[in-house]
């Protein structure tokens, strides 16, 4: 911009501007997606700034030189001002100026609109996305790794349609900057050719202007394929292919070459319109029509089948289901496992796997999906060991816009209202053009495919002793053994064969113990083996040894564990009465379970929601309330006195008690006062 430069290099940099323009419109059509292209932003403004420079660069050697002749300023400029405006600097001038409409009036202009209503529709839907991720990560469908990557790239969407919103500013505004500049070279030019060199209006005029107008249309065309490049990369719809690959496969449809091969044909039989164009032209467009259609009849290639089995062999494949969770679907669900359509369901099956082997500390054995032609067609059913877990019903060409509580006040989003079958909450079917609306007013919006697996992963989470088998224990004991042998050998196989380790550890996950750190389990399992081998006694061991654990779960480190106990007589009345024949274990009068549970569950809602909850009862009464309450669904934490750590503060904030007259069958919930006491 500020030395000078020689005509020959000025020459090299307009082409090396011509070609690195041809390259980012090329770029910008090959990108499969808008963030394939980041950088595009930067790069606009720096090619901008490049041509700039060559503006400066050569209205210098054009006001300096230009009385010298047309090839003054260098080959480049001459060629645009004689041979592509045929040395007639009046056409070249109106040339120019319907170039400088095309790119400001319509591309440029349209660019910046969508530009501008992509960057603010996007950030809207920021938060939504990333409920969505967190949603996504809680369910099972993806890693924290993945997460990671997935909150990277909507950051990185977010800042790319904020500056595109800017960059296309820069292109407006060279619009603007060529055609001041090519006034200024008109006139500038025209009062020194006349005034320092003595040139006579009309030779002025002739010379500069012709000189002026070439600098403008080499300037003029790049800035109009990077103009184009902008409009290509706002407009671009995310998809597999390129842009040439996205276009044609939606033009090689048949139907749609047929009707253009009839227009052009009648047009082509008025006899005023030259028919040796329209006639040819149609009788192209039916070429293409009929080598579509044969190409779309072509069958697939099919591999040689293999040899059929015999009619009279039976496999136990078919009389027996070897898997333990199957995933049954209607017959309109079929084509989400469709590999020739994604198979998204499978996909968000095997994020489940993988979710819940790492909650659960042991590789979960592989689902099965098949149909079944006893749901209706929309619906799906899970089975755990035949035995049915949960089904629903949903909407294959629609995505459930779920109100998790933060959607807006008479909202304008209209959908099939229904209910989310993983946590209830009212949601809508609504179609997929939809969902950015739904997203900026504070829907969640998922897929079928996810709304299934998170059911699955729902329903599978309450159940992880259900999982566990001797294979996948066999598994565990080998992992463990290969950095802590002396650990395994002193529990299996001696005193603990393979069938008590894996009735053990299913006790343990029973009672809400990961398997995720198996280490300071087997240490646990080693030391109370010590004491004991009988099982019931062997698991309470355990989770007095693990009670640090079981609270740190819930509660961390330094605070107080808020906790609510039994009154006295109640918790007499239960250890006092009647007893399981089988299991020896206190049995709880219906009635009385369930105001336990509902005063618990009152209890904990008092708490907030996030706040934990512990019930702290004596011993003998532990596996019968806890299994009490896990039946019911509640999450709080019941622990036997010598579970709690003996450093755990705790705060006691209600005592579930007996009534006068009632016995213990009458049920209340005493507030009283908050009492802090260390354990």
């Amino acid at each position: 911009m500020v030395l000078p430069i020689p005509v020959v290099m000025l020459d090299l940099f307009f082409v090396l501007n011509i070609a690195l323009s041809v390259a980012i419109l090329m770029a910008a059509m090959n990108a499969r997606r808008p963030l394939d292209f980041s950088s595009f932003p930067s790069v606009l403004l720096f090619a901008t700034l490049l041509r700039l420079a060559l503006n400066v660069a050569s209205t210098r050697i054009v006001l300096v030189k230009g009385h010298e002749g047309s090839g003054a300023a260098g080959q480049v400029i001459e060629s645009f001002g004689q041979f592509l405006v045929a040395g007639n600097f009046a056409v070249g001038l109106f040339v120019f100026v319907i170039l400088l409409i095309i790119n400001m009036v319509v591309i440029t202009k349209g660019a910046g609109r969508v530009s501008e209503v992509s960057a603010r529709f996007t950030l809207d839907a920021l938060p939504g996305k990333q409920m969505a991720i967190d949603s996504d990560i809680a369910a099972g469908l993806m890693t924290a790794e993945e997460a990671k990557a997935k909150r990277a790239e909507v950051a990185t969407e977010a800042d790319f349609y904020g500056a595109m919103d800017g960059a296309s500013k820069f292109v407006k505004g060279d619009a603007i900057a060529a055609l001041l500049i090519l006034g200024v070279n008109i006139i500038a030019g025209f009062c020194l050719g006349m005034i320092s060199h003595g040139l006579s209006a009309g030779e002025a005029a002739q010379t500069y202007i012709t000189l002026a107008v070439g600098d403008a249309l080499v300037a003029q065309v790049p800035a109009l394929l990077l103009s184009i490049a902008a409009a290509v990369i706002v407009t671009r719809v995310a998809d597999k292919s390129d842009l040439a690959g996205h276009i044609g496969g939606q033009f090689a449809d048949p139907r749609s070459w047929m009707p253009v091969a009839v227009v052009l044909g009648a047009l082509g039989m008025i006899p005023a319109m030259p028919q040796s164009i329209f006639l040819p032209a149609a009788a192209l467009a039916l070429w293409v029509t009929l080598a579509l259609r044969k190409r779309a009849l072509r069958p697939a290639e099919v591999s040689e089948p293999a040899q059929a089995p015999s009619p009279h062999a039976i496999a136990i494949q078919d009389v027996s289901d070897q898997t333990l969770v199957t995933i049954e679907l209607g017959y309109g669900l079929v084509h989400l496992v469709d590999a020739n359509r994604g198979a998204a369901l499978v996909a968000r099956i095997t994020g489940v796997r993988k979710q819940l082997s790492q909650a659960f500390g042991f590789i979960v054995s592989q689902f099965r999906v098949r149909d079944s032609a006893e749901l209706d067609a929309a619906a799906y059913r899970v089975l755990l060991g035949g035995v049915e877990q949960g089904r629903g019903t949903i909407r294959a060409d629609r995505v459930l816009a779920i109100d998790v509580g933060d959607v807006r006040d008479g909202h304008l989003l209209e959908g099939e209202a229904t209910r989310d079958p993983s946590f209830d909450c009212p949601a809508l079917w609504i179609d997929a053009g939809e969902r950015d609306l739904a997203i900026a007013e504070g829907f969640l919006t998922v897929d079928p495919a996810t709304v299934i697996a998170t059911h699955l992963n729902q329903l599978l989470l309450r159940r992880p002793e259900t999982l566990l088998g001797t294979e996948e224990v066999r598994e565990l004991l080998d992992a463990v053994k290969e950095r802590s042998p002396g650990l395994i050998d002193a529990i299996h196989p001696d005193p603990l064969s393979l069938a008590a380790m894996t009735r053990l550890l299913r006790a343990l996950l029973a009672d809400g113990i990961s398997l995720a750190h198996p280490l300071p389990i087997f240490s646990s399992i080693v030391l109370a083996l010590q004491h004991t081998q009988q099982f019931e006694a062997l698991v309470d061991c355990i989770r007095i040894d693990l009670g640090g654990w079981l609270v740190d779960q819930v509660c961390p480190a330094g605070n107080r564990l808020p906790v609510v106990t039994l009154d006295a007589q109640l918790e007499s009345s239960i250890l006092q009465g009647l007893r399981d024949p089988a299991t020896g274990q206190p049995l709880i009068e219906p009635d009385l379970a369930a105001r336990i549970a509902d005063s618990v569950s009152a209890i904990a809602a008092g708490l907030g929601e996030g706040r934990p909850l512990a019930m702290i009862v004596q011993p003998p009464a532990r596996r019968v309330i806890a299994a009490l309450l896990r039946q019911r669904g509640s999450d709080c934490l019941v622990l036997s006195l010598p579970e709690l750590p003996a450093t755990q503060p705790i705060e006691v904030i209600s005592v579930i008690g007996g009534a006068s007259g009632g016995g213990a069958s009458t049920m209340l919930a005493t507030p009283e006062p908050s009492t802090e006491l260390a354990a």
